[in-house]
């Protein structure tokens, strides 16, 4: 066995300005001669390489002069795994021992700087579970998209809309706060269900990805009701006795969607100036999915045909991605530092497949000039007055895009509606923090930020050109401010015993929108005038006791608050699982809030209201193993989600048809009083305050060292929701519950050799428990109605070259054949739906298995090759919320050259 030990103190020195400390290491091999020329960083809270230096012909390494506070000491080697360990500088003594043992293939400590803001923290010692992505597994599982990191993770899914659309659901929840470097990326504009900018975010200038799961709305505000996902960016280093300059070039090739592309990364530091720029592009084509077969596409929904009537490679599934980041640092002052970071981004040629051939069978749903500009401007400083450290972060953030959408299924005649939307961040976060004792340390932060929208919309007559001001999705000139304090402390009540942490924040979210803002049509505005105000307290507190060596117990309590968004409150048109109207725009119309979210919703008798913020409870307890070869953690959770803000079937007295709800007009209602218009073949929605939904769930991780050179690991994920009063799936988010996940993998990579081979496993469970929600979107259950196979065979299916004339050669459609099979329509009505009405396609997720395998040479320290071979078996797969099935069978190749 081959492996380093490290061995890391903290001795305190006096210091100008306060007592300081040091950090000193030693690093061994397992015959205990001295390994040289190891690479060690000092890596602050900010995740900024502060400090480095190498291991000298003893094996020893220092850092001199080092500020109280917690510190991530970083150690790379060539024929070794990177690790990395958490340490703690006092003013007033020394930090504790540290050992810490890196291999070719080791069970390695993880460390978190997301869980406790302004913390440096091993895993182990934080109450909440926290998911720790490295920079590798960003690079080999982002084939496409970024929104994949989440594959082969404990308690998270992916959730993916379209080929450019995705997110990351956590514990069943959509409802999750994004940020970058600790900037806020989520925005008020965001749709539920669904994060259109998330993939935006470029993975290779990713150093990291942690997802906390849990509530966590006290250090991070309003919507992190299942959980926080932080994306830590790559950044220079500083701290060079001579100018460096080093780079990466990045490459690879996908079979499944013959995706290609790459980037080139540069880093230049010297002893106090650092920059790092990358440029990145990718093509993804069209894809193949597992056995050449969507199983929701739009001629198996409505006309029972498979989709591979059109070719294995769904149409209408490419899109180019490009992009920029330049990270500039500077360190004015041993104690001081300045960073700028900007990223640019941008995808063209997407399309919501969903809505076309993957689902509702429309001709024209249009992604284009999705774009990205996040900058930030932080300045840190150490020593400020009673505080030992300082944070103030700047930032802006700009989201844009503009959807193109044509309704009818396929009615080339049917309105098209453009929305140009740009939603524009301007933010401002800092956090003070001061070690009491070293056992005891006090944190204080606040954060605001100040959404604006720009969002002109218009729809086109394509038979006579003319063009009509239109309500756009959300109100043009909208205006949202989230604001927020709060205080966390953590407390060694007995060191290495005992660890309490907790926080406490006080939440403020303002929402306005006027209606001078819209241009007038026909004499009236667009939009009404709107208003909401909110505020709300949330917090947590856990704690980790050690019961043995080697061996914890943890409990977390949170409570999280989540205001209405922009989205919630403004937002009327297309989402994720159908068509939605605003409660501001249904005033005096009488509308009443459906019993379910489908076609057959009756009155409740609740009429459409203004809404209110949400809150969760969520309850952790887990246990967790740290011994010899083997790690395991084991949590169970509760989250109550009450207040939720669900969407259900909107309901209008009879008459309704004919009315005008944004760019739509109501084109048929049914006898409960349910109204449909041409963009969606479901029900349209209205959001309310409807239930309270109870989620239980198990999480559970496993790595065990077999050998010295095989590993085994894998982690299992179960999450079920209820309704609190009925028990029934609950009409959450619009992605679905996810099914029961469980991931396994064998990884042989002996010691003193330059390859790996990794044979993994990704399985899926069965999941029958679907709301109502669930079974009428297109992208699960996939509900058709007699009258959606009418629109669908007259329509799209004509107009694609399915529909032939009757056997007089009449034009008469009461005749007219599908060519594949020769049937009318009553014949095709009649074998999809039987003697319903209407049915869902789907009324269960089905459950997979996929077998895959990887492995890796590296040629010298500068070159390596990686390999991946997915889906060997071909497998067909989907979870719900997908609007897409997954990859079959492929082989991806990825090629790094460093410098």
């Amino acid at each position: 066995m081959t492996f380093l030990i490290l061995l890391i103190f903290a001795v305190p020195v006096n210091a100008q300005g306060g007592a300081r400390g040091a950090v000193e290491g030693t690093l061994y091999d397992a015959s205990g001669a001295r390994v040289e020329k190891a690479k060690v960083s000092l890596v602050n809270t900010q995740q900024l390489v502060s400090r480095r230096t190498e291991s000298d012909a003893t094996g020893r390494f220092s850092f001199d002069n080092v500020s109280p506070g917690t510190y991530e000491v970083s150690v790379t080697h060539s024929g070794f795994n990177d690790q990395s360990v958490a340490t703690l500088v006092t003013a007033g003594g020394a930090a504790a021992n540290v050992s810490l043992v890196l291999e070719v293939s080791s069970l390695a400590e993880q460390v978190t700087v997301t869980a406790e803001t302004g913390q440096t923290e091993s895993t182990d010692r934080v109450a909440q579970q926290v998911n720790v992505i490295s920079e590798d597994s960003i690079i080999s599982r982002t084939t496409a998209v970024l929104a994949q990191v989440a594959d082969e993770e404990v308690g998270v899914a992916l959730q993916r809309t379209s080929p450019t659309i995705g997110a990351v659901v956590v514990r069943g929840l959509t409802e999750v706060g994004v940020y970058v470097d600790g900037v806020r990326s989520t925005q008020s504009t965001q749709r539920g269900g669904i994060n259109t900018f998330f993939n935006l975010n470029e993975p290779s200038s990713l150093r990291s990805v942690e997802i906390v799961r849990g509530t966590n709305s006290a250090q991070y505000g309003s919507d992190s009701l299942g959980g926080t996902i932080q994306l830590i960016s790559r950044t220079p280093e500083i701290g060079f006795d001579k100018p460096e300059l080093h780079g990466e070039i990045n490459s690879f090739f996908t079979i499944a969607d013959l995706s290609f592309g790459g980037n080139t990364l540069l880093t230049y530091g010297t002893k106090r100036f650092g920059l790092l720029a990358n440029i990145n592009s990718r093509r993804v084509n069209t894809l193949r999915p597992g056995g050449g077969v969507d199983g929701h596409a739009a001629v198996t929904r409505f006309l029972g045909l498979p989709s591979n009537v059109f070719g294995e490679r769904l149409d209408d599934t490419a899109f180019t991605q490009y992009g920029g980041t330049l990270h500039l640092t500077y360190a004015p002052r041993d104690d001081q530092q300045l960073n700028f970071r900007y990223q640019r981004s941008q995808q063209d040629g997407g399309k919501r497949y969903d809505q076309l051939l993957g689902g509702d069978g429309n001709l024209v749903a249009d992604l284009r000039n999705l774009m990205l500009d996040f900058f930030y401007a932080r300045y840190a400083k150490q020593r400020v007055g009673f505080f030992d450290n300082l944070s103030a972060t700047f930032s802006f953030n700009s989201q844009r895009e503009e959807r193109i959408n044509q309704g009818g299924q396929g009615n080339p005649l049917a309105s098209i509606t453009n929305d140009r939307e740009r939603t524009s961040t301007f933010g401002f976060n800092f956090y003070l923090d001061k070690q009491i004792t070293k056992d005891n340390t006090l944190l204080i932060g606040g954060d605001v930020y100040r959404d604006s929208v720009d969002a002109p919309s218009f729809s086109t007559d394509p038979a006579t050109s003319a063009v009509t001001l239109v309500r756009p999705r959300v109100p043009n000139g909208a205006r949202y401010i989230l604001a927020g304090l709060f205080v966390q402390d953590s407390y060694d009540v007995v060191p290495e015993r005992l660890r309490l942490s907790g926080a406490l924040r006080y939440n403020v979210a303002s929402y306005r929108a006027h209606a001078a803002d819209s241009p007038l049509v026909d004499g009236r505005p667009l939009f009404p005038d709107d208003s909401l105000r909110v505020d709300d307290f949330s917090g947590r507190i856990g704690v980790v006791g050690t019961i043995a060596d080697e061996m914890n117990i943890t409990f977390n309590y949170s409570r999280g608050f989540r205001a209405p968004n922009i989205t919630s409150l403004g937002s009327l048109g297309l989402v994720g699982v159908g068509f939605q109207v605003a409660t501001a725009d249904l005033a005096n119309l009488g509308a009443i809030v459906g019993s379910t979210a489908d076609d057959a919703a009756v009155s409740t008798g609740i009429p459409v209201s203004p809404l209110s913020s949400e809150t969760t409870n969520n309850f952790d307890l887990s246990f967790r193993l740290r011994k010899g070869r083997v790690r395991t953690d084991l949590t169970g959770y509760l989250i109550d989600y009450n207040n939720a803000i669900v969407r259900q079937t909107l309901i209008l007295p009879p008459g309704a048809v004919g009315l005008v709800l944004g760019s739509q007009r109501v084109e048929r209602q049914s006898a409960n009083g349910a109204v449909f218009v041409p963009l969606s073949t479901s029900p349209v929605l209205v959001q309310a305050n409807f239930n309270a939904t109870r989620l239980r769930g198990l999480e559970y991780t496993l790595d065990l060292r077999l050998t010295e050179s095989l590993n085994f690991g894998g982690n299992f994920s179960y999450v079920r929701a209820a309704d609190k009063e009925t028990n029934d799936p609950p009409n959450l988010g619009g992605a679905g519950v996810p099914p029961p996940l469980g991931f396994l993998r064998l990884r042989y990579q002996p010691a003193n050799v330059r390859y790996f081979v990794e044979a993994y496993s990704t399985l899926a469970g069965r999941q029958d428990r679907l709301s109502t929600l669930d079974l009428s979107d297109r992208r699960t259950g996939a509900t058709r109605s007699r009258t959606n196979i009418q629109n669908f065979f007259r329509r799209g299916a004509r107009v694609r070259g399915l529909i032939g004339n009757g056997p007089d050669g009449r034009q008469d459609t009461s005749d007219d054949i599908l060519i594949p099979t020769g049937e009318t329509l009553a014949q095709v009505q009649t074998r999809v739906l039987g003697s319903a009405n209407s049915a869902p396609l789907f009324t269960a997720i089905p459950g997979y298995g996929l077998i895959s395998l990887r492995g890796g040479f590296r040629f010298n320290e500068s070159n390596e090759l990686d390999l991946y071979f997915e889906n060997i078996a071909d497998k067909s797969h989907r979870n719900p919320g997908w609007g897409i099935d997954g990859p079959g069978r492929s082989i991806t190749a990825r090629y790094r050259i460093r410098f």
